[in-house]
């Protein structure tokens, strides 16, 4: 394809997908984003809330569960693979990374070396809260909390309770 129409195609449909989720958290919208998901292969339970200002890219590869609630300026990169459980609450600010740029060996050119997809994991039941960063290839269990302004680079156990950076065990739930 030549490289002028990529181009164009790429900044039409970011531009595109601004537009939608810019849009109220209204159930009207709610259902227009997740049909737009939905159109990229995503696929999207019912009842899910979606703030103004999410940025979901390129939204393949997304499984989203039930009654999910994602707020205002949540980032999730999809290109690794991103499935979030039922009744998930993914706080002000998260970002979600399933891709990473690749580290070179030595002194090679960073810029060239390209990325590393990981598939990120989220149960059934968990609270992420604002200003947290998930990484690729993190497993978060059922029932986990997660700490605001944490950064998860490890698997959550089940029910537990993480914080910090990088995040570790605060406590386990009861």
């Amino acid at each position: 394809m030549n490289k002028s129409i990529k181009n164009f195609l790429i900044c039409s449909f970011e531009m595109l997908s601004a537009m939608v989720f810019i849009l109220p958290r209204h159930q009207l919208f709610n259902f227009i984003k997740s049909n737009f998901l939905r159109l990229l292969s995503s696929k999207i339970g019912k009842s899910i809330t979606y703030y103004p200002g999410i940025k979901i890219s390129p939204g393949t590869n997304l499984t989203i569960g039930n009654h999910v609630d994602l707020a205002w300026g949540v980032l999730i990169t999809t290109s690794g693979g991103v499935e979030i459980g039922d009744r998930t609450l993914v706080g002000y600010n998260t970002m979600i990374f399933s891709a990473n740029h690749v580290i070179p060996p030595g002194i090679e050119k960073i810029f060239y070396a390209g990325h590393t997809k990981k598939k990120v994991t989220i149960a059934n039941d968990v609270w992420i809260g604002a200003g947290s960063i998930i990484l690729p290839g993190v497993n978060i269990g059922e029932g986990a909390i997660i700490a605001a302004g944490s950064v998860v680079t490890k698997n959550v156990e089940p029910f537990s309770m993480v914080g910090g950076i990088p995040a570790r065990l605060i406590k386990n739930r009861e």
